[in-house]
């Protein structure tokens, strides 16, 4: 009988599956970065932000939801079976967005879009976790995200090249068909459960048991409900850039090519960075990088406001990325600072589906704030909003295991 052993030289074969899958995970996203919301405008003629940000809502409410359930089933199905299940849900997505007559069948693209980043990105972080034990668990985490949003960043771009030299439909998608194929394989060929990874880590840990995790994460516990709002907030920003981005870019006369790239380059910052910020959240004080990440951020998003040349949208995307960078990998680092490794999963689970709400909030919010009181406006309180966020992170976040 095999041991399992905890850490990431000991389980480097599977960890390095992990790392690819969720690259192709990020690439499913990276696909409507930068050409949704002007397929949007051009092939369907929508033109309320509200309602051309009713994708990444459809797409943030289904993701969150499935965040959470994915956490509470991840120890009672599996974690191989969900991850394999999340790819199943992303290979019509494609296909969907190429074929679309309508604009509701974007949505329902988004919605199984939501659920497949909802299984199998949750799945590829919890596992890469439960493969390397607590040392190493930033820098597991900043990999993780360091391929997703690294794959985000360039199929952004190269989405948007294509669809500059082709046109928006169909072939930018084409790279969709692609992703999902590959994903589902290696998960159903190569990636084995690590449920046994967790029983190991559960026996040397002290951590104490959550009384009720969704209300000690969501609201009670001071230090979880702390980092909870932030996540959320952190989304709710991502929201309003994903999807007024494009269109603010687009409204400035910047060609399709340039827009990729400029909409490419905030998410390639984020993930590269990441390979960084993990390993930094393994060794350095967790609220100070949660803090310094969410006040970057409101900086940069309230620079959108006077930004007109792509120096200058160039240099917000690198800020924006970095400060993102410095909590996303934080972010779950520290939730497991706070919770016993058999209740980390559902812990997760719930950080995440307040997380990805943020989606939803965001694009809900942005929309309707560009539509009655301009764009800038809406830059302008979600920039205060994320500046706020970072305040209460100081006032509530402290040492592990304070209630």
């Amino acid at each position: 009988m095999n041991t399992v052993q905890l850490g990431l030289k000991e389980n480097w074969k599977q960890f390095s599956i992990l790392v690819i899958i969720n690259a192709f995970v990020g690439g499913m996203i990276g696909l409507e970065r930068s050409v949704l919301p002007q397929l949007a405008e051009k092939d369907f003629g929508i033109s309320s932000k509200t309602a051309v940000f009713s994708f990444i809502i459809a797409f943030g409410i289904t993701k969150a939801v499935c965040n959470y359930f994915t956490g509470k089933l991840a120890n009672l199905i599996g974690r191989k079976k969900l991850l394999v299940i999340g790819w199943v849900f992303a290979l019509p997505v494609p296909f969907i967005l190429i074929y679309a007559n309508n604009w509701n069948w974007v949505i329902l693209a988004n919605i199984l879009l939501g659920i497949n980043q909802g299984l199998a990105w949750s799945m590829a972080v919890i596992m890469k976790i439960d493969l390397v034990g607590s040392k190493k668990r930033g820098l597991a985490v900043g990999i993780n995200e360091f391929a997703g949003y690294v794959s985000v960043g360039i199929v952004a771009f190269l989405t948007g090249y294509i669809a500059n030299t082709y046109g928006v439909r169909p072939y930018p998608f084409y790279l969709g068909i692609g992703f999902s194929i590959m994903g589902l394989l290696l998960s159903i060929l190569f990636v084995k459960d690590t449920r046994l990874h967790v029983g190991q880590e559960s026996t040397q840990s002290t951590i104490p048991l959550l009384k009720n995790i969704f209300l000690n994460t969501s609201f009670t516990h001071k230090s979880l409900s702390g980092i909870t709002q932030a996540g959320l907030v952190n989304n709710l920003n991502d929201g309003m850039v994903w999807g007024l981005l494009p269109i603010l870019l687009l409204s400035k006369g910047f060609s399709q090519t340039n827009i990729g790239i400029l909409t490419a380059i905030y998410p390639m910052v984020w993930g590269l960075s990441q390979l960084f910020t993990g390993k930094l959240s393994d060794v350095y004080s967790k609220k100070m990088l949660l803090f310094g990440g969410m006040l970057f951020q409101g900086i940069a998003i309230m620079g959108l406001i006077k930004a007109n040349s792509f120096e200058m949208f160039g240099g917000i995307g690198i800020l924006l990325g970095l400060g993102t960078a410095l909590v996303y990998p934080t972010f779950i680092n520290a939730i497991a600072d706070y919770t016993h490794p058999s209740q980390r999963a559902e812990s997760l689970g719930t950080f995440r589906f307040w997380r990805d709400l943020g989606y939803a909030a965001g694009a809900l919010l942005t929309g309707i704030l560009a539509d009655y009181f301009g764009i800038e406006m809406s830059i302008l309180l979600i920039g205060i909003l994320t500046i706020i966020s970072s305040l209460v992170i100081l006032v509530r976040v402290g040492k592990p295991f304070t209630i």
